[in-house]
């Protein structure tokens, strides 16, 4: 309520700035608020290379999460010294949201997410590994503007544009529509990578809470029911990533915040909280026979490696990469039925690593000083004879 009230509070302004009729609503009021906003005052990143050419053939992808603006981070300026392709920040690459003032103060200037995007541009380590490797980018909650939010995020469209002019994202594709999700392809037939970045923020529905609160498995949120309205990615990026999937590849690199593949090992969010939702992104793939899946994500800060026989009509891999440098412990005994060993607590990051003359892949998690502490090797996904 409070969110619409200040909202409501920018009609007059509004009204009174662009010498026309009041906005008709609280959302029209701060797309004509944010208008008079030049992209001049919103922060950007420093210039990083270009993304690799159509043609050149990519083996080694790193990934990260969960970055905090505040404090050093030895991790980027390790990434920075790596051997890559491609350098994947799927979510929480700040936290602009930490005292909250988005929500308890109602700012619509979202001034600390500002702040933090500048306090990252800033960061030595940043800038390092912004020079060393070409980026492709998502986002989560935390560089969203708000904890856990989903589509009822009312300032969502201003932190859209914050996110895409410092990424330099406001005059490519992904630019010229709601919501920040966008794909690329890279390499050769026969060495063809795509890499799709999935939003999970801008159109989610709402999330069932959880009825013990911080109990093992339902600590914060439950499954919602059949009967009740699921949405994870909204109808414009389903119909995206249909299109998408059968574009040709021979790897298909999806990047998702939160965690696909997870189902009982914890209650936080992932996509098991919307199951129809992550039934549909099965069924998606298996319809449209993309071969090659592989997800990347972050969010729990613990790094993860899962492998699931039953989703797709091929095994399915998956990597969690969290956090760069906000680790919460130092150990886990978290454990789910698609879990590839145990966790990795401490600060990491992750990597997606192809070998295209043996067809395998290669999903590791490395520690602070680069050096491998969980790998796991497969084949690279092929749809099974018959399916």
């Amino acid at each position: 309520m409070r969110l619409v009230l200040a909202a409501a509070s920018l009609i007059a302004v509004a009204a009174c700035e662009t010498a026309t009729i009041a906005p008709s609503s609280p959302e029209a009021a701060l797309d004509a608020y944010y208008a008079t906003i030049p992209d001049s005052a919103l922060p950007r990143a420093p210039e990083g290379p270009a993304l690799p050419g159509e043609q050149t053939p990519v083996t080694r992808i790193l990934v990260g999460s969960c970055n905090d603006e505040e404090n050093e981070s030895p991790v980027l300026q390790t990434i920075a010294g790596e051997e890559a392709d491609l350098f994947l920040m799927v979510g929480d690459n700040v936290y602009g949201d930490r005292d909250g003032r988005a929500y308890a103060n109602n700012d619509p200037d979202l001034t600390e997410l500002r702040e933090s995007f500048a306090d990252l541009a800033a960061r030595p380590e940043f800038r390092a590994a912004r020079a060393a490797h070409p980026m492709m980018v998502a986002w989560d909650d935390h560089d969203y503007g708000a904890n856990d939010a989903g589509g009822d995020f009312v300032f969502r469209g201003f932190a859209e544009r914050i996110h895409e002019v410092f990424w330099g994202l406001e005059d490519e594709d992904v630019g010229a529509w709601d919501g920040t999700y966008y794909a690329r392809r890279f390499g050769p037939e026969g060495q063809r990578v795509q890499v799709i970045m999935l939003d999970t923020r801008s159109f989610r529905s709402p999330l069932v809470p959880t009825d013990e609160w911080g109990e093992t498995g339902k600590e914060r949120y439950l499954p919602a029911p059949e009967t009740r309205m699921q949405d994870m990615l909204g109808a414009a990026q389903w119909t995206w990533l249909e299109n998408q999937l059968q574009e040709p590849a021979d790897v298909r690199i999806i990047a998702s915040s939160i965690q696909v593949l997870t189902s009982d090992g914890h209650g936080f969010e992932h996509w098991s909280n919307l199951p129809a939702e992550r039934q549909r992104l099965f069924d998606l793939i298996d319809r449209t026979a993309a071969n090659g899946v592989v997800f990347v994500s972050g969010d729990r800060h613990t790094a993860f490696l899962y492998r699931h026989g039953e989703v797709l009509d091929y095994p399915v891999h998956e990597l969690t990469a969290s956090s760069m440098n906000l680790s919460f412990r130092d150990e886990t005994d978290e454990q789910d039925s698609a879990q590839i060993g145990a966790g990795y607590a401490p600060v990491n990051f992750g990597a997606v690593e192809i070998d295209w003359d043996a067809r395998e892949i290669a999903l590791s998690v490395h520690d602070e000083d680069g050096d491998t502490v969980r790998q796991t090797r497969f084949p690279i996904p092929a749809r099974r004879e018959g399916a």
